[in-house]
C-alpha cells in the first residue's frame, strides 16, 4: 500500500507540473515554451473546420487544473469562470486583449493547483475543511493519479500546439 500525501510525494508531483509547464523538460518545449510568442491571430487559426484551435486548447488546459484543483479541496462546481465543460468555442471577436485573458487564466489556474499541492501537509488525515488525501479515489483514480496526470496532459497538448504552429507555417500562416 502506498503512504497518503509523503513530503516526497508532493515534492515529485509538483516537479511534474513545473516540468510539463514552465520549467525546462529533456522531452522538448513545455506548455510554456509552446505558447511563448504565440499571436491571438495564430491561437485562432484552425487546421480544418471542427477541429480545435491553440485558444480552445489553451482555456481546455485552464478548466482541467481547476477541476483537479476542485477535487483535491472539495470545491464546488461552477468555480470555473467560464460557462460550459471541457472545450471551450473560441472563434470569432478574437483579439489581443481576449488571448492575454485567457493566458492569464491558464496561469492563474496552474498557480493556484500548484499552490494548492505544495501545501497539502504530509500524511494529512482525511478532512472536507483542509482538503483529501492524495490517496483518495476519485472516478477510480487516486487525487495523485489526478495531478499527476496534468502534467502529462500540458505536454500532450503542448505537442498539439507545436504541431498546430508548424501546420500554420507551412501554409504561410502567421
Amino acid at each position: 500500500m502506498r503512504k497518503p500525501n509523503s513530503a516526497s510525494q508532493i515534492e515529485a508531483l509538483l516537479d511534474n507540473l513545473d516540468e510539463g509547464f514552465d520549467r525546462a523538460a529533456w522531452h522538448g518545449p513545455n506548455l510554456g515554451q509552446a505558447l511563448r510568442g504565440v499571436s491571438a491571430k495564430q491561437a485562432a487559426w484552425r487546421p480544418a473546420p471542427e477541429r480545435h484551435n491553440i485558444w480552445e486548447l489553451v482555456v481546455h488546459l485552464g478548466y482541467w487544473k481547476s477541476i483537479v484543483r476542485r477535487r483535491l479541496v472539495g470545491g464546488k462546481r461552477g468555480e470555473f469562470p467560464e460557462r460550459g465543460t471541457n472545450w471551450f468555442p473560441r472563434s470569432r471577436g478574437l483579439t489581443g486583449a481576449l488571448w492575454r485573458r485567457d493566458l492569464a487564466l491558464l496561469k492563474q489556474e496552474h498557480r493556484r493547483l500548484r499552490d494548492t499541492v505544495a501545501a497539502l501537509e504530509p500524511m494529512q488525515p482525511f478532512d472536507r475543511a483542509q482538503g483529501l488525501r492524495l490517496s483518495k479515489l476519485v472516478k477510480g483514480r487516486r487525487l495523485a493519479d489526478h495531478v499527476r496526470g496534468l502534467a502529462f496532459h500540458d505536454i500532450y497538448h503542448a505537442g498539439q500546439i507545436q504541431l498546430l504552429k508548424k501546420l500554420q507555417a507551412g501554409r504561410g500562416q502567421p
